[in-house]
């Protein structure tokens, strides 16, 4: 290994070390550890050290490399973050950089590639192959005399970095940016998830995440959290946000569940039904149709088009999806009237005409968001 690499293992080395001597938990009267004492305080306090330990070993080679940098004046067209920072990416989006550059991955799909030298998986400590696909939560270090392109290879991605980088960006659909300007109208609220903006667009949406934003769509969910009304569904608990939403749905009759008497709230849902729920808001279809044909009458009003069906027949659904068409359907005229989708959430005080084209405007494609 590079010698940042042997570093590395030095201070971890004398990290573990030093946390040893915490093995010693017994005396002359209690010689025994508790299992307790070793998977609680002991192991928390390898874990810290371990963690306090990466963190100098990285600062120690980041701070080298940027005062090596800045004294021969190269790659004055990067940047440098002093501190973890935080990037939602789209697909090919490249995050790139030299020695000392760290990387984690919290979401998504992301390969690296480099011609020559080494990139050392921090977590496991081994080296990494050029054109592998990195392990989400694990710490990855651009070693010395190399430099490292980081691509996206799903639909999006979150990653974390810290060092000299720059950054590549894609022309590929961005699913990020819609989803942020879906969240400033409040049509999309993300997830309780600590990182990407909580829109975990690199999960499958569940039956009622999708209901849910069909109802936002709609513009009643003022309404459906203000229904009592429980549906009659065995696996719907009364007094919880489900019984709100799938009630008012059932009993508006968008919805119906299955013959069993469930309704499946965390079941997987996919294009076919989530764009006759479109449909159903734009007025275009009903309960009762079939779904089967659903991705081609959504082609034929303009939700989506042949090579958005024939890419998400071949893959799976995703909350990108999600925010895909719903982002989609805010210019789509609904049925009878000409009006489009938000035209009519406007007329209906969802939102504003301002607040739309202040969070259209806000994106900046030019960097990671």
């Amino acid at each position: 290994m590079k010698k940042y690499a042997i570093f590395l293992t030095i201070i971890l080395a004398s990290a573990l070390s030093i946390v040893s001597a915490l093995a010693a938990a017994g005396d002359a009267a209690d010689p025994l550890i508790s299992l307790s004492y070793l998977t609680g305080t002991y192991r928390d306090s390898i874990h810290f050290a371990v963690q306090d330990a990466l963190d100098t070993a990285t600062e120690t080679i980041r701070q080298d490399t940027a005062d090596k940098m800045n004294a021969a004046g190269l790659y004055l067209d990067r940047q440098w973050a002093d501190t973890w920072m935080e990037a939602r990416l789209k697909q090919d989006d490249t995050l790139y950089g030299s020695t000392g550059l760290s990387l984690l991955v919290l979401a998504g799909d992301v390969t690296v590639t480099f011609e020559s030298g080494e990139i050392v998986d921090v977590s496991s400590g081994e080296s990494v192959a050029s054109g592998a696909t990195l392990f989400t939560n694990h710490r990855y270090l651009v070693a010395e005399d190399t430099t490292a392109y980081f691509t996206v290879a799903s639909k999006t991605a979150v990653v974390n970095y810290m060092g000299q980088y720059g950054t590549i960006l894609s022309d590929a659909v961005d699913y990020n940016a819609m989803a942020s300007i879906l969240k400033k109208i409040n049509l999309f609220r993300g997830s309780y998830t600590g990182y990407g903006s909580g829109f975990d667009l690199e999960v499958a949406p569940t039956r009622l995440q999708a209901l849910i934003m069909f109802i936002r769509v709609l513009g009643e969910e003022e309404a459906a959290l203000a229904n009592t009304e429980l549906p009659p569904f065995s696996d719907i608990s009364p007094n919880t946000n489900a019984a709100r939403y799938v009630g008012y749905a059932y009993k508006m009759g968008y919805t119906n569940g299955y013959k069993d008497g469930t309704w499946r709230p965390g079941g997987a849902t996919n294009m076919y039904q989530y764009s006759e729920f479109l449909l159903r808001a734009l007025g275009y279809s009903v309960v009762g149709n079939s779904i089967s044909d659903a991705p081609q009458r959504a082609q034929a009003v303009g939700l989506m088009t042949s090579e958005d069906i024939s890419s998400m027949i071949k893959e799976q659904f995703l909350r990108a999806h999600l925010v895909y068409l719903s982002y989609n359907a805010l210019d789509v005229p609904t049925a009878g009237s000409g009006i489009l989708l938000r035209e009519q959430l406007i007329s209906k005080g969802i939102f504003t005409e301002d607040d739309y084209n202040a969070a259209v405007s806000v994106f900046n494609s030019n960097s990671p968001s």
